[in-house]
């Protein structure tokens, strides 16, 4: 009974900060930029640019942090009641590709102390869901994601692990609440502005909204 018009979809970002071996974190700056950079671009109609947040390097003692933007951020809820996704962005310094990645396992093995101090050791993120084991998958539709990034060009590639460090942590909890809010929740590891450049990395993060607003 006529067009229901352009759906209405706000995606929060988040990237962190410095940590061990990286001493400049492009997610950092790719998020402090955003906002500008979305602007002059512009996004698909119905796309809302939520909160860009920079959070500390840590597990444990940055989990305070990430559930406070969390909640902040979906109190407003987007515009219509419309969908609430959330994007992570995490810095991979051995990759020469950006990587969607698929799930987060309950596992924090850091090979190095965070940010805060913190070294936990096949510890579960979260006790009351079981072993070390346990998955949760973002319920994005990665593949599309994926071909839509690669047509623009992108180097990019899936993955199954994020690692056990600070990202996998951060993404489990994401991916928690984000099934119990009703949102969507992914991760997206980036290489070092040594592999790849900030304009390019700006122009891909773009691309990446249109291409979660396209196909989630």
């Amino acid at each position: 009974m006529g067009s229901e018009g352009p759906k209405s979809l706000t995606i929060h970002v988040t990237g962190f900060k410095k940590f061990h071996g990286v001493a400049q974190n492009p997610t950092e700056t790719t998020v402090n930029n955003l906002k500008d950079y979305v602007e002059k671009r512009g996004l698909p109609a119905g796309v809302t640019l939520g909160s860009c947040t920079v959070l500390e390097t840590a597990g444990e003692g940055g989990l305070p942090t990430l559930l406070k933007v969390i909640e902040e951020s979906s109190s407003g809820n987007s515009p219509n009641n419309g969908q609430v996704i959330w994007l992570h962005l995490g810095v991979n310094s051995g990759a020469t590709k950006f990587a969607i990645e698929r799930l987060a396992v309950n596992e924090a093995t850091f090979r190095c102390a965070d940010e805060l101090g913190w070294q936990p050791q096949r510890l579960p993120i979260v006790p009351e869901d079981g072993g070390i084991n346990q998955m949760r998958k973002t319920s994005c539709s990665t593949e599309s994601i994926l071909e839509f990034l690669k047509k623009k060009g992108f180097e990019v590639t899936m993955s199954d692990d994020a690692g056990r460090f600070v990202c996998n942590y951060v993404y489990y909890h994401s991916l928690r609440l984000a099934e119990q809010k009703g949102h969507k929740c992914l991760f997206v590891h980036v290489p070092t502005f040594n592999r790849m450049n900030k304009e390019k990395q700006m122009e891909f993060v773009a691309a990446l909204l249109e291409a979660i607003a396209s196909t989630c």
